[in-house]
């Protein structure tokens, strides 16, 4: 009998949906998931009418990590000195890093949606989409801390961006789990829903982000990351340099134009 694929691809509409599908093995992201992962994540780029990647997953976990039982020759336990350990967590584990730079680096935005335990890798993948949506069963922990170990393709670096050097010490130092509601809190999520409505509300979200501008959800994604790195007159100059792009783009220009005799035509009947 055929395996499953472990990643499955789908479109509605503007929006590209890919659903981890390993529920047996808790979804732990595996080499050939990773490679259908890359490839969904390439499309998503490459296609223009696409505006929105959803990631979810099928079964009582959106993933249990990184697959530690598939014997894969990436490993990082096969290297023998620390160059070579950080040489394999740069280029190999299935390509994580690389993968998830690049979704960092696509102007277009990624929403993935937990709808149950996400740990070690599947929280490092969540941690590189731009928004994060939590159903009240999500969990989410890194466990490379029972092994003396960090979590490095993401797991350090972004969530101490994310969600400061106060809970990134709470997760990874002291190892402690935190449910959907305290996740909300540390700023990890952005929301969280009752499991009855989760997939309705996670589709409505979709939906609505897909009809913002496309031009403007770019020069954001770069602006606000840039915003974050520089002091404050550098950041208003990203600010500037952004719009002075952004207001010569015909969509502004049609737009704004509506709007302004919009204003006009109220004040006159006012």
């Amino acid at each position: 009998m055929s395996e499953d694929p472990h990643l499955l691809t789908d479109e509605a509409g503007p929006i590209l949906i890919a659903t981890l599908n390993r529920p047996e093995k808790l979804n732990a992201l595996s080499g050939p998931m990773m490679k259908l992962f890359e490839a969904a994540v390439h499309h998503f780029r490459d296609t223009p009418a696409l505006k929105v990647m959803l990631i979810r997953a099928t079964g009582r976990y959106f993933s249990a990590g990184a697959d530690m039982l598939s014997g894969d020759p990436e490993g990082s336990a096969r290297a023998r000195t620390a160059s070579g350990i950080r040489e394999t967590h740069r280029r190999k584990l299935h390509g994580m890093q690389r993968i998830y730079d690049e979704m960092e680096s696509i102007e277009k935005p990624f929403v993935v949606a937990n709808h149950a335990p996400c740990v070690g890798g599947g929280l490092e993948m969540s941690l590189s989409c731009d928004f994060r949506l939590a159903a009240k069963s999500a969990r989410y922990s890194f466990p490379e801390g029972k092994f003396g170990v960090l979590p490095a393709s993401n797991g350090v670096s972004r969530l101490a961006r994310i969600v400061g050097t106060h809970w990134a010490r709470y997760l990874i130092m002291a190892n402690m789990p935190v449910d959907a509601d305290k996740a909300l809190l540390m700023g990890l999520v952005h929301e969280v829903w009752p499991d009855e409505t989760f997939d309705e509300q996670v589709m409505r979200f979709c939906r609505h982000v897909a009809e913002q501008n496309g031009e403007q959800m770019g020069a954001a994604k770069i602006a606000i990351e840039l915003a974050r790195d520089l002091g404050l007159a550098q950041a208003r100059n990203v600010e500037r340099m952004a719009n002075s792009a952004l207001m010569l783009n015909p969509d502004y220009l049609a737009g704004i134009e509506k709007y302004i005799a919009g204003l006009g035509s109220k004040a006159k009947k006012e």
